[in-house]
């Protein structure tokens, strides 16, 4: 059943911490996922991998394979979202960088980091949708055909991340190729259980 409660506009405020809050949560999430060299999908994934062939840190590379979607976004999903992709994409670069000075995470089982890696990531990339924002590339695609065409995002993604967790095998062991798509089925499916068209109604 459809709600009928009125739909409200995000605040100014309201927007600004939930692209604060999520995008600390996804950087938590990719801390784990980094801790156990585990790989995840979408530019998050292209710029670990970058980082494994440069030794250039991940903040800076994530910020920098982001640069030319957003055009697409701009065409695409409008330039309010592109501003809140923009922003969303310099805090996590920004987290990344800032996180090792201030938490360092020891042994951690690679299991319960793809488990709680994937979870934080999907927690902080739902919030970001919720509020109308991305975190560019792979986000602004899946969430333009869910949009325009009603596919859900989180199934969408799900088959890109896949396939760039495999083309990993390069360079990754193969068993930490099988526990990186745990945690990236499990942030798809976080999204494509939660965030269903219709079902939030505030922009």
């Amino acid at each position: 059943m459809q709600s009928t409660l009125p739909v409200s506009q995000h605040s100014l405020f309201d927007d600004a911490q939930a692209l604060v809050t999520g995008t600390l949560l996804i950087s938590l999430g990719v801390n784990l996922l980094g801790t156990a060299n585990l790989i995840t999908g979408g530019t998050v994934g292209i710029a670990i991998l970058l980082k494994y062939f440069t030794g250039v840190s991940f903040g800076k590379l994530f910020f920098l394979v982001n640069l030319p979607f957003y055009i697409l976004a701009y065409k695409k999903m409008g330039r309010v979202f592109t501003l809140k992709t923009f922003l969303s994409v310099g805090l996590l670069s920004a987290w990344s960088e800032l996180l090792p000075l201030v938490f360092k995470i020891g042994d951690v089982n690679p299991f319960y980091s793809a488990v709680m890696g994937g979870l934080l990531a999907g927690v902080g990339l739902l919030i970001l949708f919720r509020h109308r924002a991305s975190l560019g590339g792979v986000n602004v695609l899946v969430l333009f055909l869910q949009e325009r065409l009603g596919w859900r995002a989180g199934y969408m993604q799900l088959t890109i991340d896949g396939a760039i967790v495999l083309m990993s095998l390069a360079i990754v062991p193969i068993d930490r190729i099988a526990i990186s798509l745990l945690g990236a089925a499990v942030l798809n499916l976080t999204l494509a259980i939660n965030h269903v068209p219709g079902r939030y109604g505030a922009a």
